[in-house]
């Protein structure tokens, strides 16, 4: 069975984006659009998310200024890809983690 590719994307005040992408095992055999609606809809209406509320590695690169930048990334997609996993958690695993934190959206 295919892994998946979860892509995403932090942009900060100043619009520089720093890009991350994590690959999980997938031996439940989910579908990406089946994962990326369930995403979604753990995402502010902008395809927003709290990377600490998911378990996610910080990915900003530029120097942080509390008083113009954030802390939330955009979900970029998810996608079957024979790449290695590169994260201990399963897919479904990684859901269950989102289903069990849900978004604390400041917009």
């Amino acid at each position: 069975m295919a892994n998946i590719k979860f892509s995403f994307l932090y942009r900060d005040a100043g619009n520089y984006k720093t890009y991350g992408e994590i690959v999980f095992a997938n031996p439940d055999g989910l579908h990406p659009d089946v994962i990326k609606s369930l995403l979604l809809l753990a995402c502010n209406p902008d395809g927003c998310f709290d990377p600490r509320l998911w378990g996610l590695p910080n990915i900003r690169t530029q120097p942080y200024d509390p008083e113009l930048d954030h802390d939330w990334y955009e979900f970029e997609m998810v996608a079957y890809t024979s790449e290695p996993n590169s994260e201990e958690r399963t897919m479904a695993e990684f859901l269950k983690v989102i289903a069990a934190n849900p978004l604390r959206s400041p917009f």
